[in-house]
């Protein structure tokens, strides 16, 4: 999880910043963090004071959330996620949730909720994932 925070550092979103770690059989297979695909424009740089335009749902309209970008690196890399471990510092959305349980991927720990954050009465991603056999559990 330490690695995680460290990597949300990175993000250039203005709003939050979150990071994710793969793992499987205690090695790292892939890390991300959110924000806008390469070769778009970084939030912190073009909206410093606002944060990039939001779409119809009020999010952010340009970033990919951190266990977006794990996934796709770790599959644009050949990594096989079944089986894998997700560490994250905010807990999966529900659109994250459903890429997480589509992947393979048993098991999300996770730091921090994102229904806190939205302020939402329940953590929909995370209520997804265990109803559908993913272990989702907050760190200690």
């Amino acid at each position: 999880m330490d690695l995680a925070a460290n990597l949300a550092r990175r993000s250039h979103c203005v709003k939050a910043q979150v990071g994710a770690v793969l793992t499987k059989d205690t090695r790292i297979i892939s890390i991300g963090y959110n924000g806008p695909p390469a070769g778009t424009h970084n939030c912190d740089e073009e909206w410093p004071e606002t944060g990039c335009p939001r779409d119809a749902r009020g999010s952010c309209s340009l970033a990919l959330h951190a266990e977006e970008n794990a996934i796709l690196y770790a599959v644009k890399n050949g990594a096989e996620l079944a089986g894998s471990t997700l560490y994250v510092t905010l807990s999966p959305c529900l659109p994250c949730a459903r890429l997480i349980f589509s992947s393979g991927i048993k098991k999300v720990i996770y730091k921090e909720s994102y229904a806190a954050y939205k302020g939402l009465s329940s953590d929909e991603g995370v209520d997804f994932l265990n109803r559908f056999g993913v272990e989702a559990v907050k760190s200690q």
